[in-house]
């Protein structure tokens, strides 16, 4: 029998496990909302780890930046738990692509949170959009298995 965390993660190139901590609670005993953001955060620089932490480039002055980031709760989650996180990318663009974040909760074997971060490529040394290097697509591609 499947994995029920591994089973709703499979399309996830990107997953880690992090502790549901008694800090991340709020007043009304729930983690709080802002804490699934960090989650999407942490899963979004894991995937960017591939690309070598994605920093700026040096000898380019490209690099990444959040433009938009958005969740959808499902799921309330208290301490203890573990939950699973994933990202993968959605859709490319000339200068921009999206990446998708599944939260998992493991103490209830489902889905507690989805949603999406539109990352903008830019040249940091004009401010200026620019289109995203080909070795960044080339890892994307290799990652989430398309042509």
């Amino acid at each position: 029998m499947a994995n029920p965390i591994e089973e709703l993660l499979k399309d996830y190139p990107v997953t880690m496990d992090i502790p549901v901590l008694w800090g991340d609670m709020d007043a009304f005993g729930h983690v709080n909302n802002l804490v699934y953001l960090k989650w999407f955060e942490s899963a979004r620089v894991a995937y960017f780890d591939l690309f070598k932490g994605m920093s700026v480039d040096t000898s380019t002055s490209i690099g990444p930046i959040l433009g938009h980031t958005d969740c959808r709760y499902k799921i309330p989650l208290e301490h203890p738990d573990t939950i699973t996180v994933g990202a993968r990318v959605t859709e490319i663009a000339e200068d921009r692509f999206s990446i998708h974040h599944r939260v998992v909760s493991h103490q209830h074997q489902k889905v507690a949170a989805e949603g999406s971060g539109l990352i903008v490529c830019v040249d940091y040394k004009t401010g200026k959009k620019t289109s995203i290097p080909p070795s960044w697509l080339e890892i994307i591609a290799n990652q989430e298995k398309v042509a």
